[in-house]
């Protein structure tokens, strides 16, 4: 494929490795550029701006339209600082057309010194008016000589840092560009068909957009140089993936044939049939599992779609082949679930289950050790536990991950280390998000996708009501009411992110308001804080009935079910995210009788905060909330990118730039099979030594 420029910058080398700096950048500015993810040269050329500004030309004063920003040239005609207690820099500037006040509530001495009577300043601001006339407050300035030239380019604005500012970060990225080449690796025929410049045309345009060119066209991101920047990224991203999917595939696994003894013999025990959707999921991973290549496979459903019973047929299929499986989970509640689930499902077949824990006795834990070192039990389920040191498993095949996206890197890559020497185990991987296909499938390029997209027969519709605050009262007698019948109601308290103290006291606060409320009723209580022992008795106490309202935090956001729960209410709805809200309305609804969700908001509602309740009040469907949430967050935060070791898209949208990702990943096939050095410099161009995050 043929160059159009000189040879690629250096790659961006590993953090620590970068903060030394190089020629042009010292160890403490490299230190700030670290915090922008900025670690060489290269990535300084990739550091492309939010928006622009127009500083190629003046504007008279008394021509600047209200609330539109502007460049004027003036000449300062006094400074004062005004009396405490609302100390302020006031000074008195005009050009020809008239005069303003330049109003500064936070200023520095140096500032002061600048803004002298006499001196000559370009300023750039919103003129409004004011108590004195016409004035902008804190406006950009700098003192010019007379008839200095004007910038001949728009004046980009970059994501910078404390203690970096524009001008410093201006003169190093241009400082970048001319000294370090761009290589394009597209071939031109591609890029003309797709009519798209070449990448070091498309840099330097961003970076320096002409005057001519309008300011609205070049922040629009479909512009044909934001587009060429996006292939290029999504280039490198399905490069990427497809290695590290290459890779896994050249590992050897243990084969787990077809043998359906237990298999048969748990679906005839089963008091539901599998939907169409398992049995096809199912049929997927069986293959996989068949071969000696090591599977590596995503299972995403809705709420209830059937994700643990797909996880238990797999297990087996490791059981009848006389070797070892484990399912792990995040959190305690949800390992718990899965193992008491599982042990009610194979214990009739014969079937043994380990429970692994950080909060079992050690002489049990010991014991369920050394039975599994020897290889007596073939089925485990555990927290992060199953993971630890003295955890062995010589006879792991299959190890299963849910809700894998609050699972770190190293923690998939040590679960993955506990099997035989030279054979890796099998990975299912399982996530209760949604994701749109499209989206999957490029954010997991380097996993198989199996989707649960129906939900069971007898799953009853769960009924969304949004109440304000104000009808509280409404809402307690609501919970009555329904436990007076026989049900059981959550509470859920708000989601306070930044302070675990001041969720725990909201909790507590909810609990006693609703034990006072309702006397006649047993409340309990449950969140991250307490001991797993307590936990886990509150909880059974709730599965067993003897307590009719749950006051929780969002620990029961996953894995509790309780068919006899029908009412849920969370309180500050509007604090949650969309998938989190969806999350929590799935704790009801797995019974026969109608459940309902009641969320309670605050006034006044943020624009976000009014369409995430919009889309959960509308849809039930989980994959059309996904896209929603999807549309509300963006892909990073929805997806949870960093802690799944996936690269970060800074500039490529996976739902608005669908056809380029289509083009990406036909391109990233053709390069790796036909020039693996070009495929080389593409990815160290985008992601330098952080593409090995994707080793899990």
């Amino acid at each position: 494929m043929p160059d159009t420029a000189a040879p690629a910058a250096p790659a961006a080398p590993p953090k620590k490795a970068a903060v030394r700096g190089w020629p042009g950048v010292g160890p403490q500015l490299a230190e700030r550029l670290a915090k922008i993810d900025v670690f060489s040269p290269a990535d300084l050329i990739l550091h492309l701006p939010l928006r622009y500004e127009d500083e190629t030309h003046l504007t008279l004063l008394a021509d600047v339209r209200p609330g539109v920003a502007a460049q004027c040239e003036v000449e300062v005609l006094s400074c004062e600082v005004t009396p405490p207690p609302r100390r302020q820099l006031i000074a008195r500037v005009a050009d020809a057309s008239g005069e303003a006040v330049l109003r500064f509530m936070n200023f520095y001495p140096s500032q002061q010194k600048q803004l002298a009577a006499g001196a000559r300043l370009r300023i750039f601001g919103e003129l409004r008016d004011g108590f004195f006339g016409a004035e902008m407050i804190h406006p950009r300035f700098r003192p010019v000589a007379a008839g200095e030239p004007l910038p001949e380019s728009l004046t980009p604005i970059y994501p910078t840092t404390a203690g970096l500012a524009q001008s410093a970060l201006r003169k190093i990225i241009a400082g970048a560009l001319r000294h370090n080449g761009v290589r394009d690796e597209l071939p031109e025929a591609l890029r003309q068909r797709l009519a798209l410049p070449a990448l070091p045309d498309a840099l330097r345009l961003l970076h320096a957009p002409p005057p001519s060119m309008s300011i609205m066209d070049i922040e629009d991101r479909g512009h044909p140089a934001w587009q060429r920047i996006k292939l290029d990224e999504l280039l490198a991203q399905q490069i990427s993936l497809r290695r590290a999917y290459a890779a896994r595939r050249a590992k050897n696994a243990a084969s787990l044939p077809r043998r359906d003894s237990l298999t048969r013999a748990l679906l005839a025990q089963l008091p539901f049939a599998l939907t169409g959707a398992q049995r096809r999921a199912f049929d997927e991973i069986a293959a996989d599992l068949a071969s000696d290549h090591p599977m590596q496979r995503l299972l995403q459903g809705d709420v209830g779609s059937g994700k643990t019973c797909v996880a238990a047929l797999a297990m087996l299929r490791a059981a009848e082949n006389g070797r070892q499986a484990v399912l792990m989970a995040p959190t305690e509640i949800l390992a718990e679930q899965h193992y008491r689930k599982l042990t009610d499902w194979l214990t009739p077949i014969g079937l043994e289950v380990a429970w692994l824990s950080g909060s079992r006795k050690k002489k049990a834990r010991e014991a369920t050790l050394a039975r599994l070192a020897a290889g007596e039990i073939l089925l485990a389920v555990g927290t992060h536990a199953l993971i630890e040191d003295p955890v062995t498993l010589p006879g792991l095949a299959l190890a299963v991950v849910d809700e894998q996206h609050r699972f770190g890197v190293r923690q998939r890559l040590a679960l993955r280390e506990k099997g035989r020497a030279g054979e890796a185990p099998h990975m299912l991987m399982m996530s209760a998000t949604p994701i749109p296909r499209t989206l999957a499938m490029s954010y997991y390029a380097d996993l198989d996708v199996s989707v649960l997209d129906e939900l069971p027969p007898g799953r009853t519709p769960v009924v969304t009501k949004l109440v304000a605050e104000a009808r509280r009262e409404e809402v307690i007698r609501r919970v009555h009411d329904a436990c007076a019948t026989g049900r059981q109601a959550y509470w859920v308290c708000p989601l306070i992110e930044e302070s675990e103290a001041l969720q725990l006291k909201t909790a507590e606060e909810s609990y006693a308001m609703l034990s006072a409320a309702l006397p006649d009723l047993t409340v309990g209580l449950v969140h991250g804080r307490l001991k797993n022992d307590e936990k886990s008795a509150t909880m059974a106490a709730f599965v067993a009935g003897d307590i009719k309202v749950l006051v929780a935090t969002t620990v029961i956001e996953v894995g509790v079910d309780v068919p006899n729960a029908s009412l849920m209410v969370i309180e500050h709805a509007e604090r949650f995210g969309l998938a989190q809200l969806h999350q929590l309305r799935g704790r009801v609804g797995r019974g026969v009788h109608e459940s309902v969700c009641i969320l309670i908001y605050a006034q006044p509602l943020s624009q976000t905060g009014r369409e995430r309740l919009k889309a959960i009040y509308e849809h039930t469907d989980g994959f059309v909330i996904a896209r929603e949430d999807l549309r509300i967050r963006g892909p990073g935060e929805f997806i949870g990118a960093r802690q799944s070791g996936v690269p970060l898209l800074r500039y490529a949208d996976l739902e608005e730039d669908a056809a380029l990702v289509e083009i990406a990943r036909g391109l990233a096939e053709e390069i790796l099979r036909d020039a693996p050095q070009v495929a080389d410099a593409i990815t160290a161009r985008w992601f330098g030594g952080r593409a090995a995050l994707l080793k899990a």
